[in-house]
Parts: C-alpha cells; sequence; structure tokens
C-alpha cells in the first residue's frame, strides 16, 4: 500500500492551491524545431493559482512580491485560475508562485523547497503535484498537502502526471529514465506500461476520450495513444515543453517549445506565432477568458496573447513589494 504522511507548510506560508511543468528542450541544432503531420490533438489544464502571506511578530501581514518572474532554477509550470484571467500560478523547481495582477508581479506560494514540476487537479478538492522526488496529494483544494509513497514506482523522479478525466483513480506517470507508468486505484501501486514513450516526457496529458497525449523531448515528437499507453502514433514532430488547449474550442491548440506553435483545426496544420531564440516552457489559456493565454520564456520574460495565441507581447513588470 501507499504510504502517506502530511507535508508540513514552509514558515510563514498559508497554502491555498496548484500548478502544472516543463523544461527547456535540447537545442536542435540545424533541424526545425517542429514539422505539422496530420492528426488531432485537445489537452485540456486548469488550475488555482496559491497564496503566501507572511506575517510580522504583532500578527500583521507582510505580502512579498517581485517584479516579472521569479528568479528560479527553472519554470516549469503554468495555470491561470478558472475565474481570473489575472491570477496566474507558475510551478518552480524551489515551490510555487503566485501572480494576481496578470504576471507583473509575484509572491511566493506553498510547496516551497519543493520541485513543482506537475500538478493536475481531477475534481475540486483532490489536487496531485509531481515532480523531482515529490508526489504529494491534497484533498482540501490545495490548503493541506500528504506525501505519497507508492508501490510500483522505479523512482520518484516523475517528470510528466496526469489524470484520466473519466477516471479520477487512474493516474499516469512519466518516469525520467524509466518509462510511463498508470495506476487504476488512485496511487496505492503503479505498473509499467510503456518503455517506448515515458522516459523523456515532460508534457502529459489524458482527453476526455481517454487518448493519452504526450510531448516526449528524447523522440522530439508529439505522440499520442489511444489503447492507454501500449501503442503510440506520432502528430506532430516537434520539441515541445507544454501544452494548452482553449477551453472553449478543443480544436485551438497551443505547443511551447522554441517559441509558440498555434493550431486551429486540432492538430492537423500549424503555424508558429511566436518564435524566441532563448525557447519557452510553460503555457496556459485563461479559462475565464479564452482568448487571454501566457506562455513564459526562457529569456525570463512572460508573454501575453489576447486573441487566442495569434499574437504576443511581454507583460511588464510591477512594482515589488
Amino acid at each position: 500500500m501507499a504510504h502517506t504522511t502530511k507535508i508540513p507548510p514552509t514558515k510563514g506560508l498559508q497554502p491555498r492551491a496548484r500548478s502544472r511543468a516543463r523544461k527547456r528542450p535540447p537545442s536542435g541544432g540545424t533541424r526545425p524545431w517542429w514539422l505539422p503531420a496530420v492528426a488531432v490533438l485537445a489537452v485540456v489544464g486548469i488550475g488555482v493559482p496559491a497564496a503566501y502571506v507572511a506575517l510580522r511578530d504583532d500578527g500583521a501581514s507582510i505580502v512579498e512580491t517581485t517584479a516579472g518572474l521569479p528568479d528560479t532554477p527553472d519554470y516549469h509550470s503554468l495555470l491561470v485560475s478558472p475565474d481570473d484571467p489575472n491570477a496566474v500560478a507558475l510551478g518552480t523547481h524551489v515551490g510555487l508562485h503566485r501572480s494576481a495582477d496578470g504576471g507583473r508581479t509575484w509572491r511566493k506560494a506553498e510547496l516551497g523547497g519543493n520541485d513543482a514540476m506537475n500538478l493536475a487537479q481531477p475534481t475540486a478538492d483532490t489536487v496531485w503535484a509531481a515532480g523531482h522526488l515529490v508526489l504529494a496529494k491534497s484533498t482540501d483544494g490545495g490548503a493541506t498537502w500528504q506525501d505519497v509513497r507508492p508501490e510500483g514506482l522505479p523512482s520518484l523522479d516523475l517528470h510528466g502526471f496526469a489524470v484520466d478525466p473519466r477516471e479520477p483513480s487512474r493516474l499516469y506517470a512519466a518516469v525520467a529514465g524509466e518509462g510511463l507508468f498508470r495506476s487504476d486505484d488512485g496511487g496505492e501501486r503503479f505498473r509499467l506500461v510503456s518503455e517506448e514513450v515515458g522516459a523523456g516526457v515532460f508534457a502529459l496529458a489524458v482527453l476526455p476520450s481517454g487518448t493519452v497525449v504526450a510531448g516526449d523531448l528524447q523522440r522530439r515528437a508529439l505522440v499520442a495513444s489511444d489503447d492507454e499507453g501500449a501503442s503510440w502514433k506520432e502528430l506532430v514532430q516537434a520539441s515541445i515543453s507544454g501544452l494548452a488547449v482553449d477551453p472553449s474550442d478543443p480544436s485551438h491548440i497551443l505547443a511551447s517549445g522554441p517559441g509558440v506553435l498555434r493550431s486551429t483545426d486540432g492538430g492537423k496544420t500549424w503555424a508558429q506565432t511566436l518564435e524566441l531564440s532563448d525557447g519557452s516552457g510553460p503555457v496556459a489559456f485563461s479559462p475565464s477568458d479564452p482568448l487571454r493565454a501566457y506562455v513564459v520564456g526562457f529569456d525570463r520574460t512572460l508573454y501575453r496573447s489576447d486573441d487566442g495565441g495569434a499574437s504576443w507581447r511581454p507583460v511588464p513588470k510591477g512594482k515589488e513589494g
């Protein structure tokens, strides 16, 4: 059986929510970073931002903010609140950060010191966090977390993690250097379902149809499985580190890597709408305003679109507080 222990909150933090993950793809030399293929794809990601409040000795609250993206080792995940397009959560190698002003300023959040490489929210109350040596579960919307140690995983170096929306107890975990594993009992036990895909996966999602979609940086391809990981087909030749689907139109997809690719026909054709020489990481739509989207550039800049990813502009930095 899986072993669970409570994760104590970081001193001075009052947790409240979550985020999702990725890493910078390897350089592609002279090879184009993407090549279109005829395929249909839809990936959904929704998250709720986390809150950070420090307390003075007299009990008064102090809100500490940084201007622009926080200076952290990596930017893994990006999720927008389902209710507020300006409330954005950023998952990093050292925990979560939150912005309440569309990315102009950021505050530290829960899971401090833990790798927030992936976050999945199958229900309003249940949230999973997975990353390097991290697998944690919250059953109260992110207010408290329990450390999970399941049977069957060769390690807890989880670069990809997803929940089947048809069955919240079915989980998928991409273990670095090993393969793709699945649990059918809510994380108590996992079993290997694919050595072909999983070892190099950073973007992972399960569609409402049950199709598993993975951005495999080793294969430099976006691949999909219709039989729960037993076999795979290539959708797009691309070094993809992030995926997002328009919550109002599943045929409208954004894929990040060295910039942003945009598809408006379910993945059949693609156009590059943002070119970034340093590359890009996580990307996300706003569920409450699907024309709003964000992507994190590895030039330490957050970019915003107000036309569904057709064009982009840098988010200006706010004032530190």
